[in-house]
């Protein structure tokens, strides 16, 4: 049985598609997996991938992934698969997510893979309610291939979540171990906005038991200050283990230190969705 807790990419015995029961959706998300070799450019403290690597994600067989695709949404629609596997409350289709075990956009198939999702949505006569979604660290959201794709995902209803769990280069290399500068973050953002409709998604965590501090807030309220387009900020703590070397330095915030930075990005005008 699926739950929450536990969002093995392997549940469903294939190399590119996978279910979860998604806290945030309140649903089943189909999840695509393009980084199958556990590789993204960045190294978030707080991921949850094993045995995590440095890279870009390998080709992708096409013609594979859209036999997973579309047999696996064709059991969730027509199957038995949500009374067998999904808990009752959770049996409906939420989206399709690009997510997985790397940065998705690194494949360079992405843009093909964008129109295969369009191509079997259309096929299954699946209903706009159900979103695409990728999940991405935005680093490489200015490449036109990936342009490319955003702008297919706009027309089929989709949204960007981009991550951005510090709003400081010290803060992005301290939580993502990545060396981004602030201004390309900004850059990317507004490119991905532009786009295709885009949520900024923030995981908020005490580290060496230590909350973020009141300048990593104000940090991030400078940061999504005069972001026209903005659909809001989708704020998550840890609901699963990091399996980096920094999981014993990590904590989970109270609900009321989520809530209280929530109402901070909240005054500011923009929506703000709280998991806890």
């Amino acid at each position: 049985m699926l739950n929450s807790f536990d969002h093995d990419r392997n549940s469903a015995a294939l190399r590119y598609v996978y279910p979860v029961v998604s806290r945030r959706a309140g649903g089943v998300s189909v999840g695509i997996n393009l980084n199958s070799n556990n590789a993204c450019n960045w190294r978030c403290i707080y991921c949850q991938v094993p045995d995590l690597v440095r890279g870009t994600a390998p080709p992708v067989d096409m013609a594979l992934l859209e036999a997973e695709l579309r047999t696996f949404l064709s059991e969730l629609i027509h199957g038995d698969f949500m009374q067998n596997r999904v808990p009752e409350g959770a049996r409906c289709i939420n989206d399709i997510a690009l997510s997985g075990n790397g940065e998705p956009t690194s494949a360079t198939e992405f843009a093909e893979v964008i129109a295969l999702i369009t191509r079997v949505r259309r096929e299954l006569s699946l209903p706009e309610t159900v979103k695409t979604v990728l999940i991405t660290n935005g680093s490489l959201l200015h490449r036109s291939d990936v342009q490319l794709g955003l702008r297919e995902m706009a027309r089929i209803q989709g949204e960007v979540w981009f991550k951005l769990d510090r709003a400081s280069e010290t803060g992005m290399l301290r939580i993502n171990d990545t060396y981004a500068r602030i201004d390309k973050v900004r850059d990317n953002l507004i490119a991905a906005i532009d786009a295709c409709p885009t949520w900024l998604q923030t995981c908020w965590f005490a580290l060496n038991g230590e909350a973020p501090t009141r300048q990593d807030e104000d940090d991030y309220l400078d940061f999504v200050t005069g972001l026209p387009g903005l659909r809001g900020v989708l704020l998550y703590g840890l609901a699963r283990p990091s399996l980096q070397p920094e999981a014993p330095r990590l904590s989970a915030l109270s609900a009321d230190a989520m809530q209280c930075f929530a109402d901070r990005i909240a005054r500011l005008g923009l929506p703000v969705k709280v998991s806890i």
